[in-house]
């Protein structure tokens, strides 16, 4: 893992170092645990987790996902709430909540949104970033089918290896 600490924005370096540390641990949680980190933790992230909630239960997978923000907002992102209802799926939180070490330490998969964004740059390193979704206010559709068809991708490669 490589983390550039001249662009740690919004974290300390030495939380950010110790949470990396954490997350490269050889030691692997029990309960398989995805979590999906968006620079708010109220849109992308939530459409992630849902999806991914979705189509592991549909496969038989006992691997879950939380959604996380770098930099959390209030409220969750209506748009999010009034589309995932649209497409008949719940979101697992109703307030947008902040990354934890504790989330890092237990994930079997972190994957990060938009890490150029400065709140997000610090992330990158991680895991998995994904840069080519579309913003919410761009539309919901467009960034829901980004959304999914990565998490089609991610569930289909976790099914042949979990830990992958």
């Amino acid at each position: 893992m490589t983390l550039d600490r001249t662009a740690v924005s919004g974290l300390g370096v030495a939380i950010v170092l110790s949470v990396v540390a954490c997350h490269a641990s050889p030691v692997a949680p029990e309960r398989q645990h995805v979590v999906f980190v968006c620079e708010h933790g109220a849109a992308k992230s939530v459409i992630a987790a849902a999806y991914f909630n979705q189509a592991a239960h549909e496969r038989g997978l006992t691997i879950r996902a939380t959604a996380r923000g770098a930099d959390p907002q209030r409220e969750p992102s209506t748009k999010t709430i009034a589309g995932l209802a649209a497409d008949g799926l719940t979101p697992t939180l109703e307030v947008p909540h902040a990354l934890t070490r504790s989330d890092l330490h237990d994930a079997t998969r972190v994957i990060v949104f938009d890490c150029e964004q400065p709140t997000m740059v610090a992330l990158r390193g991680l895991d998995t970033c994904w840069n080519d979704t579309p913003a919410i206010g761009e539309g919901y559709a467009g960034a829901r089918d980004a959304i999914r068809s990565h998490i089609l991708g991610l569930v289909d490669q976790m099914a042949r290896d979990p830990r992958r």
